[in-house]
């Protein structure tokens, strides 16, 4: 498993990406993710991405998440092979999953949540990317 990125919820998309292109890193995609109700931006850094995300509507994830905490980290996300199967052995070894099967994310990934509590309280995605990426 590698680092693949880490989620930033943020209240205004291009606000947060400004910020970082002040530190000299560029917007390198953007794209809506209606499933999640989200807008994201991935900014790629050397040795990896921030993912920022901002609702786009009252009642998705990231917005309850921005009310409960307000902006800041997320999640973290790890590329994998072999998602459904590494699903299959958490769930069977009592890891308490947020998803119990692959489901579309940006990018054309598949991701899995697993439940923060079953990780010390951090939000950790599973992503893996198409055969052909």
């Amino acid at each position: 498993m590698k680092l693949d990125h880490l989620g930033v919820a943020v209240t205004d998309l291009e606000r947060a990406a400004a910020a970082w292109n002040v530190l000299g890193l560029q917007t390198a995609h953007v794209e809506e993710v209606p499933r999640d109700q989200v807008r994201v931006a991935f900014v790629p850094f050397a040795g990896g991405r921030l993912e920022l995300l901002q609702p786009t509507a009252e009642t998705s994830p990231v917005a309850r998440f921005l009310a409960r905490r307000g902006e800041g980290i997320h999640h973290v996300a790890f590329a994998v092979t072999g998602l459904a199967d590494l699903l299959a052995r958490l769930k069977a070894a009592g890891v308490r999953l947020i998803d119990e099967a692959p489901r579309p994310g940006a990018e054309g990934t598949a991701v899995a949540f697993l439940h923060p509590s079953a990780t010390g309280g951090v939000l950790v995605e599973l992503v893996e990317r198409p055969t052909s990426a």
